[in-house]
């Protein structure tokens, strides 16, 4: 498993997603359809869908 490069300064971490705005537009997308983008948001939401525990 690869090693996280620690940040120069402690709890200021950087996310490249946040920056691009990768993740307001996934967060804008799950809301206006109701369908969850992360895997286990998908499969929790066709469970309880289907009836299957």
């Amino acid at each position: 498993m690869a090693r996280k490069k620690k940040s120069l300064i402690p709890g200021l971490s950087f996310s490249w997603k946040r920056a691009l705005g990768i993740t307001k537009a996934k967060r804008k997308i799950a809301k206006a359809t109701g369908i969850p983008t992360t895997k286990s948001g998908r499969q929790r939401k066709l469970g309880k869908l289907f009836g299957i525990k």
